[in-house]
Formats: structure tokens, sequence, C-alpha cells
């Protein structure tokens, strides 16, 4: 837990308001492009949002929430009732979504989906590594940073304006593309799948702030054990293993709970996670908001 003052609020476009967090101690946490922070907003609510700063400034994180008229009260508060001098606390930095490197790069961002892409466009500036950002939007005034994106980048961004332009075709773009270029994007949904009906999928990275909708068969009841208390918890069938753990006094970090973010993850020392997330966890771990076992008990490092 890192503890923060809201230092400035500015009005990037009608929805969408960048939060400037600055340390109150010591140096913020370092992290990369692509990294995202839990912020824990003062009405008891958590909240995922990608940093969209520098990350050479460890004394600011830079974020950027936009307003969602079905907001669970997340965005609505941060709109409405957040004012500078605020003391707000924040998670250590995850990311999910690294800047691997390459001889290239094709950037794809939707909306507020940019603001992951932000500091990979600049790291890539920075290492003179050929990249180009394609950024799409309803109108160029409704598109967050596209007027810092110009001035920074000049030609190697290009905005999209589909009220007037359209959607782009990424099938004829991914056509021109060198075959040595990786391609990162971050949008919508109906992006997302465009991008992946386009790319070959071992030259796409793709951040969700949804999971994608997908089957999975029904839930069985499974056991939790324990090892560090020596309990063992039952997790019934419609009962997530995150609700399971809590209500049995072992509570984990929860943020999404819909496997998109990686706040709830938890060491699997023996068993068979069945691993639903969106996220991908790595070797012996899972997420416990969505996942379950595909074996009769799950021994985790609780």
């Amino acid at each position: 837990m890192q503890q923060t003052v809201v230092e400035r609020l500015d009005r990037l476009t009608e929805d969408v308001l960048a939060l400037t967090l600055r340390a109150t101690g010591e140096e913020l946490a370092p992290w990369e492009p692509g990294a995202h922070i839990d912020l824990f907003v003062p009405n008891w609510l958590t909240r995922q949002y990608s940093l969209c700063g520098d990350p050479a400034d460890q004394d600011a994180y830079r974020i950027a929430v936009r307003y969602d008229p079905l907001s669970r009260g997340g965005s609505e508060y941060l709109h409405r009732f957040l004012r500078p001098g605020r003391t707000l606390n924040v998670s250590l930095p995850r990311n999910h979504f690294p800047l691997v490197p390459a001889p290239r790069y094709l950037f794809l961002a939707g909306g507020i989906g940019i603001t992951p892409l932000l500091p990979m466009v600049r790291a890539a500036a920075s290492a003179a590594s050929p990249a180009t950002l394609l950024y799409v939007g309803r109108a160029a005034e409704s598109m967050p940073f596209a007027d810092e994106l110009r001035r920074s980048y000049g030609g190697r961004v290009r905005i999209v304006e589909t009220a007037r332009e359209g959607r782009p075709d990424l099938g004829a773009l991914a056509a021109r593309l060198e075959p040595d270029t990786l391609v990162y994007c971050c949008g919508p949904a109906g992006m997302l799948a465009a991008a992946e009906a386009a790319f070959p999928a071992e030259r796409l990275h793709a951040e969700r702030f949804q999971p994608a909708a997908r089957a999975f068969g029904p839930d069985t009841a499974f056991e939790a054990v324990c090892a560090r208390s020596a309990s063992t918890v039952a997790v019934p069938a419609g009962v997530s293993l995150l609700d399971a753990l809590t209500h049995a006094g072992h509570p984990l970090p929860a943020g999404c709970r819909e496997g998109v973010c990686g706040s709830c993850d938890v060491a699997v020392l023996d068993g068979a996670p069945e691993h639903r997330d969106d996220i991908g966890a790595p070797e012996g771990r899972m997420y416990a908001c969505v996942s379950r076992a595909l074996s009769p008990r799950l021994v985790l490092d609780l």
C-alpha cells in the first residue's frame, strides 16, 4: 500500500479526468509501461487504472478516468467529488501487459484504451524504435491526450475520427505490416475482436478492461486447503473461491472481480486450477475471483 495526495485534476475531455497523484513520503514504487494500480476510492470501492505518466518520475503517478454513466460509484465519485489535496491510497503497480523488446511496433488504441499505450509510445520513441500509433475515437475532442500525442510524436501518430472517416481497416493494415512488428492493442471489445481477426496471435498483445465472453463447464464444488493455517474451506458450486475464502476468514485483495486485474492472485501448492481469467495466471498461481478447480481440492499458500 502506498499513500499519495491528489496534486492535480485535469479535465482532458468532457468525460475524461486526469489525476496526478503525488507521493506523501518516500518515492513511489517503480513501474514499466503497461502497468496499472489499484486505486482505493474513499467511498470504499477499489478500481484499477493504467499508469499513463512517465515511469522515470517516481514522485508522482498519473492516471486517467473516464466517467461511466453506468458507474457503480468509482468514476462518479472521482469525477464529481474528488478535490486536490485529498489523500488516496494506491497499490503497488502490477503489469500484465508489458512492452516486449521488438524491432518495430504498431500501437492500436481505442478511446480510454490510450492510457496503457502512452508510456509505450514514449518508450519506443526514446529507444528510437520504429513505431506507429493508430488512435481511434468518435471525434478528436473526445479523445484524451490527442493533442499531446500530436505535439510530441507528429507523424508517428494517426488520429482516426470514426464519425468522419469510419472504422479503420485493420485487415488492410495487417497486410502492409513488416513481419517483425509487434502489435499492442487496448480499447473496446469491438476493436480487440477486429485486431484478433487481423493479426497473428503470436504478434498481438492485447489488454481488456472487461473480460471476453467465454464458455466454461458448470461449476463444481471443491475444497481449498489453506496450508499455512491448516484449515479447509468448502467452495460450493456457484460461490467463487474468493468469496468462500473471505467468508472463512482468509480474505484476499479484490479489485475487478472479473479476472482482468490480478489483485486476488494466490499461490497454488497442489491440485489443478481451472483458469478462467483473461490475463494468464503465471505457473503455480491463480486468480481467486473467477478461477476454480479441476481437481477435488486445491492446496493454497494461505
